[in-house]
């Protein structure tokens, strides 16, 4: 299981901060920024986790109560993505603290990458009347094991790959339906030659764009956000998509991770918006699908229509129509 950036998020926490910058009051007291030496405390709640799981990271600022902190409107913090980022109201400190104020902020951090990472270390801005001071928070190194992980000392052997449960129903629908179909095809064959007559050529390809947009309008049809089934219309959202890129950009993409995939667009003919706006998407699925992430409807419905855009917008141009040399007769001579 990879790691699934969600630069939506990203987006969601920028706008967030930029409502939720920090301001320091000034007080009564006019020492400058260098008369009171500002201190930086960053914790983690946790240093070892399961892929998917969440991690708060906790920031506290000690400085002058004229100083102001400006918390990063957004961070880069991969292999770790942003999931939320709340700043707290400061606080005057205790009598042991000298008068200073305390200024505190938490990240939401999460990842899906296995092994030995670190969070790593960013800058945080102090304003004050002497100018700007930046104090830098400590990396943290995190532990991220998969899900349901034997902890037990003995060496196990390896485990062939995990199945993906799937109901019973929709498949027996979908064996029903090529049944159906596979016996039109034999019966339509069957008729034309009794009757005598020559086949007709079979029909061309469906577009994939056309594919990819009955499909998104089957899904948002289907009723399943409405049976509370958020999984199950996460998992065919995000095969609708793979299998559009697979069409369109002969991308393997039903057989890659989403990181595979932002790889193989890259290397295609796909533009950068697609792959760009197509990733977030993406990263939401597969929160839903393994991290058990839980979206509301209006949220989840977004997520079809960014998909059905990004589709629209790779629509190919039509092709002008090939030049036919029509031949035309020359006048007999007299």
């Amino acid at each position: 299981m990879r790691r699934a950036s969600s630069a939506v998020c990203r987006g969601a926490v920028r706008v967030a901060w930029a409502l939720m910058v920090v301001t320091v009051a000034s007080s009564a007291s006019s020492a400058p920024l260098a008369a009171q030496q500002p201190t930086l405390r960053t914790s983690v709640d946790t240093t070892r986790i399961t892929v998917g799981d969440r991690i708060r990271l906790q920031l506290a600022v000690e400085h002058a109560p004229e100083v102001q902190v400006a918390w990063p409107d957004s961070l880069d913090l991969s292999p770790f993505e942003l999931l939320a980022a709340e700043a707290q109201p400061s606080a005057a400190g205790g009598a042991g603290q000298g008068g200073a104020a305390v200024s505190r902020a938490v990240f939401t951090l999460t990842t899906f990458e296995l092994g030995e990472l670190e969070i790593p270390s960013f800058d945080v801005a102090l304003e004050g009347a002497d100018g700007v001071e930046r104090l830098r928070t400590d990396p943290f190194a995190i532990e991220v094991v998969s899900v349901g992980l034997d902890e037990g000392d003995g060496i196990r052997g390896i485990r062939g790959p995990m199945a993906i449960p799937l109901d019973a129903g929709p498949v027996l629908l979908v064996l029903l339906l090529a049944l159906l179909a596979a016996g039109g095809a034999v019966w339509l064959w069957l008729r034309r030659r009794r009757e005598g007559g020559e086949s007709a050529p079979p029909a061309p390809p469906r577009a994939a764009h056309e594919v990819a947009l009955d499909d998104l309008d089957a899904l948002e049809r289907s009723g399943l956000l409405v049976e509370g089934r958020v999984k199950d219309y996460h998992v065919a959202l995000s095969e609708i998509a793979r299998r559009y890129v697979e069409q369109r950009f002969q991308v393997p993409a039903l057989e890659m991770t989403t990181r595979e995939i932002r790889s193989g667009l890259a290397a295609s003919s796909a533009p950068a918006a697609f792959s760009q706006g197509l990733g977030p998407v993406l990263d939401r699925c597969d929160l839903v699908k393994f991290a058990k992430v839980r979206p509301a409807a209006d949220e989840a419905r977004g997520l079809l229509d960014e998909i059905r855009t990004l589709v629209r917008d790779t629509i190919p141009a039509a092709e002008p129509p090939a030049a036919t040399a029509s031949a035309t007769a020359s006048p007999e001579s007299p």
